[in-house]
């Protein structure tokens, strides 16, 4: 199964409503960035335990650590939540730009150094999570 099939069955798998969020989300992402690479996680590790929510990843970026080693991994993930919707926007250097750029024009969300979490779509300014996930991509 490659890429593309396994976020059709992740969205595809979660009730309504969030399934219908997590399909427009998927349309907006690809909208701000038609080409980027994209990536599933089953949220499994190598002994195929579970260790996280599956995530949809857009985009491509290095992490650097401390001992010198890099990762790729995505600028943008998209995870179903038992309470709702995370939006992650990794690679910002600045912890508090998010949510003081975002934070209070969103709505009802939570918004933390890398991370958007809502219940629903109906419940933040989409615009605005757009112009974050913007952000996201253009300042890795």
């Amino acid at each position: 199964m490659n890429v593309q099939e396994q976020i059709k069955k992740y969205i595809t798998s979660q009730p309504e409503p969030k399934r219908s969020d997590m399909q427009e989300l998927h349309r907006i992402t690809l909208q701000v960035l038609p080409e980027c690479k994209l990536w599933f996680l089953d949220g499994k590790n190598s002994e195929n335990k579970t260790i996280s929510n599956p995530n949809i990843g857009y985009g491509f970026h290095t992490i650097k650590y401390a001992d010198g080693k890099t990762r790729e991994f995505y600028q943008i993930g998209l995870s179903s939540n038992k309470t709702g919707i995370s939006v992650y926007i990794l690679g910002v250097k600045d912890k508090t730009y998010l949510a003081q750029t975002y934070g209070k024009k969103l709505g009802k969300a939570s918004v933390s150094g890398y991370c958007i979490k809502f219940k629903t779509l109906k419940d933040i300014n989409i615009d605005i999570l757009e112009a974050a996930i913007r952000y996201g991509f253009e300042n890795k």
